[in-house]
């Protein structure tokens, strides 16, 4: 039996031309002077932007050392055999105050090739949104390639795109190879693959601050585009008080939405893989051991996979919240 906790990080937060200041207003979380805070990035394996813990005896330790140390205690004996020392997935609150590049990501095969990365396959869960916000997901109808570039070329990108209008609560599932954007007034929640390789291929013709336009990535990305038309992009799911409710499930991360106002028994021993909890409302605490790990709404907790066994107690009226893992 190891010693391992559930486990807090840092957030590392991140400037961007097009970020807003809802990661203080909606999700309390302090960025300090950061003038325009795009990105809270909650987990992170990534080279470079590598989450340090910040709660109990392994504070100020990496992530990176945590895996290599823990191993399959930390993350699951068959994720370790899989990914070895790096941990599998990133998770990241976006706050766009503007519309974001339209982007692809090339699958793992594509990626492996090129880039010597993993791909990226995503998903967006919507915190907050102005009303009539948009979400680009996918085609509007079928593309040809040549349509596509034609298109590209034209810089009349968005015609061939379709859009959702959103609210809180909308999930958008994009697996590797989907178009997508996401459009002015959103926070959303992120849980993608550990991967930071992505093609811009349209930008609104937007310049940077020296006039320059910026660099679209037209050539790589024609590659790894899926042209295939969908007649719904959005996830479909119901929620049902007090029981983890999955919403998305691929073979990259299964996340699960659960709203409770009372305490919850959870048993992970069948599961073999750590846990994470994105909170979006309310607070509650984490019981194991006799012990307890206080959690608010925009905290994010790493759950060892070695800690199988635990209760989830609200601290508030109702905590809604959601639950990542690998099946």
């Amino acid at each position: 039996m190891s010693d391992l906790y559930p486990i807090k990080f840092k957030p590392i937060y991140l400037d961007k031309i097009w970020g807003g200041n809802r990661i203080k207003t909606v999700l309390n979380k302090d960025f300090g002077q950061l003038p325009n805070c795009g990105e809270s990035w909650e987990i992170s394996g990534v080279e470079g932007n590598v989450s340090i813990v910040d709660n109990g005896f392994l504070a100020g330790n990496s992530l990176q050392e945590l895996v290599e140390i823990y191993m399959g205690d930390l993350v699951g004996d068959e994720i370790y055999k899989k990914f070895g020392d790096e941990f599998p997935l990133l998770i990241k609150f976006i706050d766009a105050q503007q519309d974001l590049s339209i982007q692809v990501h090339p699958n793992d095969e594509l990626s492996k090739k090129r880039h010597n990365a993993y791909g990226k396959t995503e998903m967006w869960y919507i915190i907050d949104a102005d009303e009539n916000a948009l979400i680009n997901s996918g085609f509007n109808g079928e593309v040809t390639k040549e349509k596509y570039l034609k298109h590209a070329e034209n810089g009349t990108l968005t015609e061939l795109l379709h859009y959702d209008k959103v609210k809180p609560g909308d999930v958008f599932f994009i697996p590797a190879g989907r178009v997508h954007a996401i459009g002015k007034g959103i926070l959303v929640a992120e849980i993608q693959q550990t991967s930071d390789v992505t093609y811009r291929i349209f930008d609104y013709n937007r310049k940077d601050d020296k006039g320059n336009l910026r660099e679209l990535h037209t050539e790589l990305a024609i590659d790894a585009i899926d042209f295939s038309y969908l007649d719904e992009y959005k996830t479909k799911y119901s929620v049902e008080r007090n029981k983890s409710t999955e919403i998305v499930s691929c073979n990259y991360f299964t996340t699960n939405i659960l709203e409770f106002d009372t305490r919850i028994e959870k048993d992970y021993f069948q599961l073999d893989s750590f846990v994470i909890y994105i909170c979006l409302e309310g607070d509650f605490e984490i019981e194991y051991d006799e012990k307890t790990v206080p959690i608010s709404k925009g905290e994010t907790v790493l759950i060892p996979a070695s800690l199988d066994a635990y209760q989830l107690n609200p601290l508030s009226e109702k905590v809604k919240m959601l639950e990542v893992y690998i099946k």
